[in-house]
């Protein structure tokens, strides 16, 4: 016999009557059908759960500890219903949207239009280094959309089913502390910056190889590459420590001159990615459009 919810039910009116015959008018059952039902109760648990006495019965230690758990999982099973019931027969549900990215502020301003052009939408956001992590996450379900990207030319990350759309390609700019020799220079060369030491952010893309590739054909090799935060990326430019590598849409910051490369040798493609079995055609457009739109007012308003 399996043993069912109404099983632990029968267990918890017998302890609560103190007696079989007290139990079985709470029930609504003959005492014999309840002497039975009780006996399948204790062969499918393995022992018997009450001791009888003169004045009615007494949990055994088995008896107790299944009383234990029945005390717990019939009012979780009872809120559970009653939570469904109130979901199932509501008016009307909240839209929602999972939205990930990574770092950077196109994040921030398509929140923030979605807001505006949607306001009684409910966004929950999770923020990734990881550009593949936010592609298993959209291929799991546990995201909507994804806000990522590529370097250059390269393929979108995670598995072919996802769908990806191109929202913007920035150029990959340089930030240098404002009294940097070459602050003034616009664009500047990628050779002239060949003694440097470099800071960018984190990431499972290719962007580490190509920068290295581009400087190796600007004819140098960099002499390191520290990978940490946003933060420390612009400390260590602000300290003249090292050169930030940053996309056009970087935020204006005091004690940082941003300037563009010469024949930009690198470019970052902003991508928006979603799963086509789980998003409506129309939703998808309608973010895809938002953030296409956020990515100018960003780029136009920087310097």
């Amino acid at each position: 016999m399996e043993l069912e919810l109404r099983h632990l039910r029968t267990v918890r009116a017998i302890a609560d009557a103190g007696s079989l015959t007290r139990a079985a008018t709470a029930l609504g059952l003959a005492q014999p059908a309840l002497s039975a039902q009780l006996k399948r109760i204790e062969r499918a648990l393995g022992g018997p759960l009450f001791e009888r006495h003169r004045h009615g019965v007494r949990a055994t230690a088995l008896g107790e500890l299944v009383l234990d758990h029945a005390r717990v999982l019939l009012p979780a099973v009872a809120e559970l219903q009653q939570e469904a019931t109130r979901f199932a027969h509501a008016p009307r549900h909240t839209p929602r949207l999972r939205i990930g990215g990574t770092h950077g502020p196109l994040l921030g301003a398509l929140l923030d239009r979605l807001a505006q052009a949607a306001p009684g939408i409910d966004v929950t956001t999770r923020t990734s280094w990881s550009e593949r992590e936010l592609a298993d996450l959209l291929a799991e379900g546990r995201l909507d959309y994804a806000l990522t990207g590529t370097c250059g030319s390269a393929p979108p990350p995670g598995p072919d089913r996802l769908t990806w759309r191109e929202i913007a390609v920035d150029p990959v700019c340089v930030m240098l502390a404002d009294d940097h020799p070459l602050a003034h220079t616009d664009p500047i060369e990628l050779a002239e910056l060949a003694g440097q030491e470099w800071a960018c952010v984190p990431g499972d893309s290719c962007f580490a190889d190509c920068f290295t590739a581009a400087c190796a054909r600007a004819g140098f090799t960099p002499r390191r590459l520290y990978e940490t935060d946003t933060a420390s990326c612009v400390h260590l430019a602000q300290v003249g420590r090292a050169v930030g590598l940053c996309r056009a849409t970087f935020p204006s910051t005091p004690g940082i001159t941003v300037r563009p490369l010469a024949g930009t040798p690198l470019t970052w493609r902003h991508l928006l990615g979603w799963h086509p079995a789980t998003q409506h055609p129309d939703t998808a457009a309608q973010v895809l459009a938002q953030a296409r739109a956020a990515h100018p007012t960003l780029a136009t308003s920087r310097p």
